[in-house]
């Protein structure tokens, strides 16, 4: 073959040389038969009629030597590319005339067009796609805690590249939705927007359809597509999940513009050989064209599938190959390309480079030849990254490199397209003018108005109420340095948790891949882990503490530091207590003593009796006696050596005690950040509206040491930080004596006197 293909370009090329030739002394020719050549009739050379007769006919003569020989290049460009045996020639299998190999220079607007037509091209601008300010609109099925990561990794792909307004259509879970509806929230991304549509309406849709697929119910959704979304919406790009963009998703809308009036869906070619049925023995797939189409990218056109009853259409093509395949394989896919057999007419092939799908033996490495070919990345596989593929590393860092990517940096305005901004952004804006960039404080004061990404129940959390309505959550906040402590709160504490993790994208990926390798924390179900995006200066401590404390679930919280190992049997002992102390019908706050340890291997106390004998032989210590014993001195520790039932202690100045409370208790102040009053300002409120503060006489938990935090080095070194901390105190006063009245002035009394 290959010989075959060189004789023919050999031939081509001589043909193009002889050709030349034998134009030109065609040329010459006709002059001499016209007596129009100089040398023949010089009379008549010099006289304006013949000048001008001998331009038009060499003008004639050049136009035809010109499209002959574009012609000749045609053919040598189409020998040329038909010289790799298989390139040249539709694979196997192919519908349609669309080439696997397809050029990166094929546009939107050139992507089906022939040879000859790209040759021909000109240099004159043509219009764009897709308008500058033209709204997109993009579909997507989501459900579970682990689908809205994969969610996120493609919307951070999409804005990455895209030029254009987005507004995204999300077919959610309750679960995805509480997720997703509070990420997009605190994203505040400029020119986007986003509506929720709830899969559980949907389900009596599909559920009589049985299917194999491990996406179970909500793989089919996209079939509802239609009825889901609003009645208004003319077109949409669906995607999968586990999609990442490489290009500006504008480029995929314009192809709308390519649909024939009678084509209403655009699909890429499926990739594998699983609709031709040789994968094994025996191997029976649903009827495809050839070998089908991937469900992963579709350009689907409401408008037009309203019309031809598209409900009623994939219904009737459903039921009728249930009756011999029983169930579907690869859910809606199985069942728009049944659909599409039936009716070719109607779909609009894609290039394939629209839909690299990299599962196993698939023919994906025909789609690209330069990393600018690719345009959109499908992980098919349920091995995802761990695909076989001889470029896998190539994606797998392009993928890497959304999933890690700060998404605070995609918080950018479209230029020229300005878009209404939303109550949350004007009230934002607003209060940010307000403030006074000279003033010393202006940076703690800036802090306080910013607004951080946060990701609810970053991994899976499942809890089931306890019936008696006694349950106690741990509420903590900690930071990628403290991750080491989860295990160990893990095993010391059997009930629900709720932690809130201030990271970057690149750590909460980190964090990720530690929880999923803990033997430890991948079978607690019943922790929320609630990922609160950094961004600033400061450590925004109360406002991560106030994540945590939003998203326990039960009726009591226990309001502690991740740096604290809460006693064995301490969950149990506090549910025993609030029925016994009656939290549910009085306002009490109950202490647990803090103590602390210098040793990093601790042999942990299992009682009270066995913590008074460590901290008389000098194992542990009451908590910071010796750097900051106002902190906890109301405790009253020589009381609790001896104590057996509760006692209730007064409020002092700088008390900061970790109290469980009934979770409609106050939140903590988010004005302080850093280090600083972030937990002595929370009790102080709870003493301004008259919780009662009692100490647990046989609880207990113990500090383990670690190093100083960053904010800690801050607050010693700079004078200047201190001075704001104590303009910030002052100001919480005069808030709290303008909330509780004259009853709040004792705190500003109190902290006078000290």
């Amino acid at each position: 073959m290959n010989l075959l293909c060189r004789g023919r370009l050999k031939l081509l090329v001589a043909s193009l040389t002889a050709g030349v030739l034998l134009t030109w002394l065609y040329l010459l020719a006709g002059n001499l038969e016209n007596g129009r050549s100089l040398l023949l009739a010089p009379c008549l050379a010099d006289t304006p009629a013949a000048r001008v007769l001998e331009r038009a006919v060499l003008e004639s003569r050049v136009r035809e030597v010109e499209e002959e020989n574009r012609r000749i290049r045609l053919q040598l460009s189409q020998s040329q590319g038909g010289a790799g045996v298989v390139a040249g020639q539709p694979p196997d299998g192919n519908y349609g005339n669309q080439q696997w190999g397809a050029s990166a220079d094929t546009g939107p607007e050139d992507g089906d067009n022939t040879a000859e037509e790209r040759n021909n091209h000109t240099e004159c601008p043509r219009s764009p796609p897709v308008q500058k300010c033209e709204l997109i609109h993009v579909a997507c099925v989501c459900a579970g805690h682990n689908a809205t990561r994969d969610v996120v990794t493609l919307v951070k792909s999409v804005l990455f590249h895209r030029r254009n307004p987005l507004h995204f259509h999300f077919i959610t879970d309750t679960v995805a939705n509480q997720i997703l509806s509070a990420l997009f929230q605190s994203w505040m991304v400029p020119s986007v927007q986003v509506s929720f549509y709830d899969a559980d309406e949907l389900k009596s849709e599909v559920s009589w359809i049985p299917n194999k697929h491990y996406s179970g119910i909500y793989g089919l959704m996209k079939l509802t597509l239609t009825k889901a979304l609003p009645a208004d919406l003319s077109k949409v790009i669906v995607l999968d999940t586990d999609i990442t963009f490489a290009t500006d998703i504008a480029e995929l809308w314009g192809i709308f513009r390519k649909f024939t009036d009678k084509q209403v869906i655009g699909l890429v070619e499926n990739q594998s050989d699983w609709y031709l049925g040789n994968l094994w023995k025996n191997h029976k797939p649903w009827p495809a064209l050839g070998r089908g189409f991937n469900t992963g990218v579709i350009l689907l056109y409401l408008e037009r599938l309203r019309r031809i009853g598209w409900e009623q259409m994939w219904r009737l093509t459903a039921e009728r190959e249930l009756m011999s395949m029983l169930s579907t394989s690869l859910a809606d896919q199985d069942i728009f390309n049944a659909f599409i057999k039936q009716n070719p007419v109607l779909v609009h092939q894609l290039p394939c480079f629209w839909n690299v799908q990299l599962s196993d033996h698939t023919r994906s490495e025909q789609c690209y030849t330069e990393v600018s070919d690719l345009k959109v990345i499908h992980w098919n596989s349920p091995k995802k990254l761990r695909v076989k593929n001889k470029h896998v590393e190539f994606f797998r860092n392009l993928y890497l490199t959304f999933l890690e990517y700060d998404g605070n940096l995609l918080r950018r305005e479209l230029f020229g397209c300005p878009s209404p901004a939303s109550l949350d952004s004007v009230q934002l804006q607003n209060a940010l003018e307000e403030l006074d960039e000279d003033d010393q404080c202006y940076d703690f004061r800036r802090e306080r108005l910013t607004v951080h990404r946060v990701h609810l129940n970053f991994l899976q959390y499942e809890y089931t109420p306890a019936p008696d309505g006694t349950d106690v959550t741990l509420v903590a906040q900690l930071s990628m340095d403290r991750l080491q402590m989860l295990e160990a709160i893990c095993k010391h504490w059997d009930g629900p948790i709720s932690l809130a993790l201030y990271m970057s994208d690149a750590e909460a990926q980190q964090f990720l891949r530690y929880a999923q390798a803990s033997e430890v924390l991948k079978n607690r179900k019943n922790v929320g882990y609630h990922v609160v995006y950094k961004e600033g200066q400061f450590y925004p401590v109360n406002l991560v503490r106030n994540v945590a404390l939003r998203n326990a679930k039960t009726p009591y919280v226990f309001l502690t530091d991740v740096d604290f190992l809460p006693m064995y049997g301490l969950y149990d002992y506090l549910r025993r207590t609030v029925v016994h102390l009656d939290m549910a019908h009085t306002k009490k706050a109950l202490v647990v003593p803090a103590f602390e340890t210098l040793r990093y291997r601790l042999s942990f106390p299992k009682s009270k009796a066995e913590l008074l004998s460590m901290l008389d032989m000098g194992t542990l210590y009451t908590f910071r006696y010796h750097v900051w014993p106002k902190g906890h001195a109301p405790t009253n520790y020589a009381k609790w050596r001896t104590a057996t039932t509760p006692y209730k202690v007064e409020w002092e100045a700088d008390f900061e005690p970790y109290v469980v409370v009934r979770r409609d208790c106050p939140e903590y102040d988010q004005r302080f950040v850093g280090f600083g009053w972030n937990k002595v300002s929370h009790v102080l409120e709870l003493d301004a509206q008259e919780f009662d503060l009692v100490v647990l006489p046989n609880a207990f938990m113990v500090h383990m040491p670690h190093a100083p935090s960053f904010d800690i080095s801050k607050f010693r070194s700079s004078s200047s930080y201190r001075t704001c901390l104590n303009t910030l105190k002052d100001e919480f006063h005069q808030d709290l004596s303008r909330k509780y009245g004259s009853a709040a002035l004792k705190y500003l009394t109190a902290q006078r006197t000290i």
